[in-house]
Parts: C-alpha cells; sequence; structure tokens
C-alpha cells in the first residue's frame, strides 16, 4: 500500500510551480526574445539576447566600421549603447588620435553615451553611473565585463562582432553557460580585502572547477555583509581570472545601502532640473527595484557548489606571472623579495577606497617619522592610477591621492595603462613588478622576462615603501588557525543540516540519475562505434557536411590568444590577411607559420584559446586558411569569436590523449604539475588550466605535422580519425551544432548573418 506521507510528497510535485531558476537564469529569461511560450530558459540553453546596456571601448572604432560595412547605418537601441575610451589613453601619436576622434564623432553623431578618455575606465563608468544595473544583464567587448556581477548585475563578455550584431539589432546570441554556486561562510578578518578573497580562490581552486561557468556567490548574511561592494566588484572582476564567464552577488542589503547613497548622492549633485544629464540612481527607481528583485528560486539546481570560509583568510599573492599560482603573504614575505615597480593601477583596485588604503600606509608609517610621509623605497617605481576621474577627485579630496604623491607616486591618467602593456611604468627585462590590477601572465605588463605578482592596495603600498614584498601589518592570525577552509559543497555539516522532505527526495532521486548514468558508461563505455542508425542533424545549405584535412598538432594546454595572435598587432585596424596569416601563432611557435598548408586541420591541447577577447585570434586562424580547429577543450571566449566568424570548432579530448600518447614518446600523466607548455607560454595563464588531463611530460615539437587524416561527418555530428596510413582508425559521436549557431556559420559569420536580418526587414 502507498505511503500516504509520500504520496503527498509526489502529488505537490506534481502539481508544483515550474522548475526552479537560478539567479543567472531569472536575468537571462528576462533578456531572452523570441522564446517559445511558457520556456523557462536553462544552463546550456541557446538563447537570443537583447543586453539592458552594451559597452565598447577603444575597439568603437573597429565595431563601427563593422556596423557600417554590414549596411546598417542607425544604432537599433541608442540607450542600449555607452562607449568609453579607456585602454591607451597615454598614446598621444595622430593615429590614435584620430581614432580617438573617429569614436567620438560616431558616437555624437548616433546619439549614444560617451565618455572621452581620461573621464575613466569603462567597466568602472558602467558601475558608478548606473549603466550596470542590478538585477539587469550587461555585456562589454572586454573580457572584465564579469565585474558588473559585484552589483548584481549579470555582466559577461562579448566580442567585436557580438557589439555590432547589438549595435544593429539589438541583439545577439549566447549560451547560458552551466552555473556554479560559491558559498562563503564566516567573516573577513581585519587586513584581509576582497582582492585576498579572489586571489586565494583563483590558487585554492585551481584545476578547472569553474572553467566556462557562471559563478553565483552567496552566503548568511553576516557573511556577505563583511564584503563592501568594493570588495565585491575586484572579486567579480577576477572572475574572469579564474576562467568564469559571470561572477554574480545578491542583491542583498549592503548593496542596497551602497545604492541608497548613490541615489542620495546623485540628489544632491545632480538636481532633478537638470534633465540633460540625469541620474540613473534615484530612490523612486530603487523603491521599484526592491520591490520586485530577483533572487534564486529555492531548489535551484547548479552543476557545482564550492564554498569557502572567509573568517580562514590571510593576505594573498599571486605570482610570479601566473594568477593559479597564490601564497599566502607571510610565506612570500619570508622571502625578501625585492621588486622594481609597483602598480596601483585599473579597473579592479583603484577606487576611492582602494586609494584611501594604500594611502594609510604612508600617513601610518608618517607617525614614526615625525609627521613626514616617508618616500618610497630607493630605485623602486610606484604608479597610480584611479579607474575614473570621480574616484581620483574623492581621493584628492580625502588627501590620499596627494600623500601619495608626496611619497613619490608617479600619478598616471585613469585608465588601462600598465595593467594592459600600454604606456609608462612597463617591466623591463629582469624586473620584479607587484600590482593590485587583475592579470599578471608573463608579457601582460611588459617584457616577458620580467615577474609581476598580483595584490592589495595596501600590500602594493606597503611594498613600494620597504622595497620589498611585504604587508602594511594590518592582519592578526586567529589562535588556532589551521589553515584556510574550503572545498567542494556549501560548507554545511550534514549534522547542522535541516532540509525538507522534498529537498530529501530530490537528493535521492538525483543520487540514482548519476547512478543510471555511471551504470551506462561502464557498460557501453563514453564513446560510441558509427552506425547506420546515427541520429542525422540537418545541414543548412551553405555549411560542409564534411570536414576533412592532416592534423597539424600544437601539443601545449591554455594556448591563450596572445599566443595566437600578438597583442601588438590587436589594436592596429589596418593588418592585412597576408600579415595576419604570418604572425597567427608566432607568440606560441615562431615556426608554426612554415609548418602548416591549407586545409590543415589544427589540433590543440585543453583550453586553447583563453585570455583576452581579441576576435583576431580566430581570424588570424582563418587567414593561415585552416578550416577547422579542433581541441581537449576551448576557452569560451575563443569559441564565441570563432562562431561569429565561421571558424569552425570542435572539441574531442581522446584525439589529444592519443596524440600524445603516439607522439610524446612517453606514458601520459594526470597529474596537474605536468602539464607541459611551450617555455615562452608556461606561464602565460590568463584562465585557469583545465582539470587533471592527460598531457606529455616532455616537450618535443611545438607544431607537428602528424600524417593523421581527421574527417568530421557533421550530418551525423561524428568524428573519424585515421592514425597515419596504415594506422588504427577509430570513431566518436560528438556534439551536434545548434541550428541558430550552424546558421551564423552557414551565412559566413555574424556579421553576414546580422546583414542579411537587416536586408530582410527592409
Amino acid at each position: 500500500m502507498e505511503d500516504p506521507s509520500s504520496a503527498a510528497i509526489l502529488s505537490s510535485l506534481k502539481t508544483s510551480p515550474p522548475v526552479p531558476q537560478t539567479l543567472t537564469e531569472k536575468i537571462v529569461q528576462q533578456h531572452s526574445v523570441g522564446l517559445p511560450k511558457d520556456k523557462r530558459v536553462k544552463a546550456g540553453d541557446y538563447v537570443t539576447l537583447s543586453p539592458y546596456r552594451c559597452m565598447t571601448h577603444d575597439n568603437s572604432w573597429p565595431v563601427a566600421t563593422k556596423f557600417l560595412s554590414i549596411g546598417a547605418s542607425e544604432i537599433y537601441h541608442k540607450n542600449q549603447i555607452v562607449m568609453t575610451l579607456d585602454h591607451d589613453v597615454q598614446n598621444k601619436t595622430e593615429a590614435n588620435l584620430k581614432k580617438y576622434r573617429q569614436i567620438e564623432e560616431f558616437a555624437k553623431r548616433q546619439g549614444v553615451a560617451f565618455y572621452p578618455a581620461g573621464r575613466g575606465i569603462g567597466h568602472q563608468i558602467m558601475v558608478e553611473e548606473g549603466y550596470a544595473w542590478p538585477g539587469t544583464l550587461a555585456v562589454a567587448s572586454d573580457s572584465h565585463s564579469n565585474m558588473y556581477g559585484g552589483v548584481g548585475c549579470l555582466g559577461t563578455p562579448i566580442v567585436r562582432t557580438d557589439a555590432a550584431s547589438i549595435w544593429a539589432t539589438s541583439k545577439t546570441w549566447w549560451q547560458i553557460p552551466p552555473i556554479c554556486k560559491v558559498t562563503l561562510t564566516g567573516i573577513l578578518p581585519k587586513g584581509v580585502t576582497g582582492k585576498d578573497v579572489i586571489v586565494a580562490l583563483c590558487g585554492l581552486f585551481s584545476k578547472d572547477e569553474v572553467l566556462n561557468h557562471a559563478i553565483e556567490f552567496t552566503g548568511p548574511e553576516e557573511s556577505m555583509g563583511s564584503l563592501a561592494v568594493d570588495d565585491r566588484l575586484a572579486i567579480a572582476n577576477m572572475t574572469t581570472e579564474w576562467g568564469a564567464l559571470s561572477g554574480l552577488f545578491p542583491i542583498d542589503s549592503t548593496l542596497q545601502r551602497w545604492l541608497r547613497y548613490k541615489a542620495t548622492e546623485a540628489a544632491l549633485n545632480n538636481p532633478l532640473s537638470d534633465t540633460k544629464n540625469p541620474s540613473q540612481f534615484t530612490h523612486q527607481r530603487l523603491d521599484e527595484l526592491f520591490a520586485t528583485q530577483l533572487s534564486a528560486d529555492r531548489g535551484a539546481k547548479y552543476a557545482k557548489y564550492l564554498h569557502l570560509n572567509l573568517s580562514t583568510l590571510s593576505p594573498y599573492v599571486s605570482g610570479p606571472n601566473s594568477v593559479k599560482v597564490a601564497t599566502p603573504l607571510s610565506d612570500l614575505a619570508a622571502q625578501n623579495l625585492k621588486i622594481d615597480k609597483a602598480y596601483l593601477v585599473s579597473c579592479t583596485n583603484s577606487r576611492a577606497s582602494d586609494l584611501a588604503a594604500a594611502a594609510k600606509v604612508f600617513k601610518d608609517a608618517a607617525q614614526t617619522n615625525g609627521g613626514m610621509i616617508p618616500k618610497i623605497a630607493d630605485r623602486v617605481k610606484f604608479y597610480i592610477a584611479a579607474a575614473s576621474a570621480p574616484e581620483q577627485a574623492a581621493a584628492e579630496t580625502s588627501g590620499d591621492w596627494q600623500a601619495m604623491l608626496e611619497a613619490g607616486a608617479q600619478p598616471l591618467p585613469a585608465g588601462c595603462g600598465p595593467c594592459i602593456g600600454l604606456g609608462t611604468g612597463l617591466l623591463e627585462p629582469g624586473e620584479v613588478g607587484i600590482s593590485a590590477s587583475n592579470r599578471n601572465f608573463k608579457g601582460r605588463m611588459g617584457s616577458t622576462e620580467a615577474k609581476a605578482y598580483l595584490a592589495s592596495p595596501e600590500v602594493v603600498a606597503a611594498s613600494a615603501l620597504h622595497g620589498k614584498i611585504i604587508g602594511p601589518g594590518w592582519y592578526e592570525q586567529p589562535q588556532g588557525w589551521s589553515g584556510v577552509v574550503r572545498g567542494e559543497g556549501d560548507g554545511i555539516r550534514e549534522e547542522d543540516r535541516m532540509i525538507t522532505a522534498e529537498e530529501a527526495l530530490d537528493k535521492v532521486i538525483g543520487q540514482l540519475d548519476s547512478m543510471v548514468k555511471d551504470g551506462e558508461k561502464e557498460l557501453h563505455g563514453s564513446e560510441s562505434l558509427a552506425t547506420d542508425d546515427d541520429q542525422l542533424t540537418e545541414v543548412l545549405p551553405g555549411f560542409p557536411e564534411r570536414v576533412e584535412g592532416e592534423i597539424v598538432f600544437c601539443d601545449a594546454d591554455n594556448i591563450n590568444t596572445d599566443g595566437i595572435y600578438p597583442g601588438k598587432y590587436t589594436y592596429q585596424d589596418d593588418v592585412t590577411t597576408e600579415k595576419m596569416a604570418e604572425v597567427c601563432m608566432s607568440n606560441y611557435d615562431s615556426k608554426f607559420a612554415t609548418t602548416t598548408r591549407e586545409g590543415d586541420i589544427l589540433v590543440a591541447g585543453f583550453n586553447f584559446g583563453c585570455g583576452s577577447s581579441r576576435e583576431q585570434a580566430a581570424t588570424a586562424i582563418l587567414a593561415k586558411k585552416i578550416p577547422l580547429v579542433v581541441a581537449g577543450s576551448f576557452g569560451n571566449i575563443f569559441s564565441r569569436n570563432s562562431i561569429n566568424n565561421a571558424l569552425m570548432g570542435v572539441e574531442v579530448p581522446k584525439l589529444v590523449q592519443r596524440l600524445r600518447e603516439t607522439f610524446s614518446g612517453v606514458k601520459p600523466t594526470t597529474s596537474q604539475q605536468n602539464i607541459t607548455e611551450p617555455s615562452r607560454n608556461s606561464d602565460s595563464l590568463d584562465s585557469p588550466p583545465p582539470a587533471p588531463q592527460a598531457a606529455p611530460s616532455e616537450e618535443k615539437l611545438l607544431t607537428r605535422r602528424t600524417g593523421w587524416k581527421f574527417v568530421w561527418d557533421v550530418k551525423r555530428s561524428r568524428v573519424n580519425v585515421q592514425e597515419g596510413e596504415n594506422g588504427p582508425k577509430w570513431s566518436q559521436r560528438v556534439g551536434e551544432l545548434p541550428p541558430n549557431v550552424q546558421e551564423i556559420i552557414a551565412r559566413g559569420g555574424l556579421e553576414k548573418w546580422v546583414k542579411n536580418q537587416i536586408e530582410g526587414s527592409t
């Protein structure tokens, strides 16, 4: 006989509301267009998005040329677009000034929001001007769009072609990534900052845990309350380096207080009578937001669960030359590591609160120096640049800016500058630098022969003062401390957990589903043989049914976009196709151009194309007349660029393993430490390396012609490999191309798809 209580639970589940959604899914739901009736989006879905805001920076002119080349003339939704000039603001050459003039004139002609050079970094402007609005989705043609998550706005990066599509149609495409819930417990100790939190997370969870995921941070009110909004912005900003596509904080009491302060400040400084420049922050608008604010549904499902106890954290430093190497400050301080340059710059940690923390180091030292601000250490150069002009003005009002200048700091205009390797103060060969910015991979801030570390503003300031990596001494280790408490799950002990009957049933069902899937893998294996019963995919006109060629193997993981297309060409808008082909992969292997041939199939390791959002990483490969890239896995932003530019890609981890087994000469290892990279790229980890994967333990040729044949049967969603002329053959199913992605590639890329949309509407 059926148990009445169980029957009641099952009955309630059958009549329960639709599947619960995460906060990420809810925000995407609100910004998706063309959804079927009653469709509730979930992770994995491909959707057509109309974001609330779209920001472009120095790349606005290349976006504009794309926009005009596809037949567009007027931006579809003018209020949707924000343009800023922030990357190369120190460059006073006529070519750069001309580009800046072109961007400003175009913005004014189109009637969109525009912020000139010196006004600030685009991401900071998006936050302080209220364009990154809580509960909405905002994008930017820059990989640090994740920062908007610090104020409850789902921020994620796009590439130039996406931006042109949004300008022309207000829309682009997006695949909702798997979502990871990160639970923060405990309270952030004195002397520990948001920068320490994210530096620690990057180092403590460094094995692909959040690669290409959307992150949602959550936790008890007291834990979240110990993270000020500026701390959250720093954490969200560097979720990019952690490998995530977004880093979203909730709309909670801490954010509400910050928003109320912004509204009050705006009311005092920008009266309602000023209709020309109305503030985004008004108390009436906040009342509406708080009355309908979004939050994750109870019972929402996440792909992964991680936890970190803030109370157990101490100050951390990342590096040298990798965000994946994170070391407690106390350990590095004991090594007496001398520095040559220090940087308090970038959108990560150059707000007024960061400048105040750095200035306090010098002000405190003045108390034991006769009241005089002490000078920075001999031979050390200390560069400071505010995240925006208003943030610098606030620091000047408080005296913090002047204190650092008095100590010997060299001011730079509000902008990206040294963080992106542009302008004054770059690292020279053999130098050691410490920065409050977000990236420290080799060559990012200057010479590839330099070493770069990342830390909080106060650690950077203390290091500049003493000439070595050291802290200000504000942190006191708690008694009985035994290490950082972190791991998988939500961090709640089972004996402390209170769950409902429905949650218990969900847990059991989930365990059963997992057991069934594991059993199927044991019985059938993870691969399938080719059969006539393969489910066929409709191949759209213009899309090839088969792609084949000889495999050229680049045996390395984490080949970043700078390795694929050198950064010095990224902002040169007149590079020819022939030049792009010549320099393709040159930072990875100078012999790549002479080794490869037209029609080759490029195969690389795991996390191929990690790093910045430069779309030339895809177009350079096309310029080399390579039609298909195969990898163990791709960086998400490279995948976007590939689809947007009609470069095809497919993930086949087994192929990478077989190539390494055959050509490395040694048995593959799964040790994370043994992942092989070329010597000039080994520390250039802009995104995390993959979880332990098969990789060779010794380096052979960087680029190898294999003699293997690769065939991608698009119709059957299957790849076929011939391992050499007389070698074994094998076949494996791969993911099916969804219709909207296939159509974009078939049209020749997103630009041509948009052009077709424009022509169709007229």
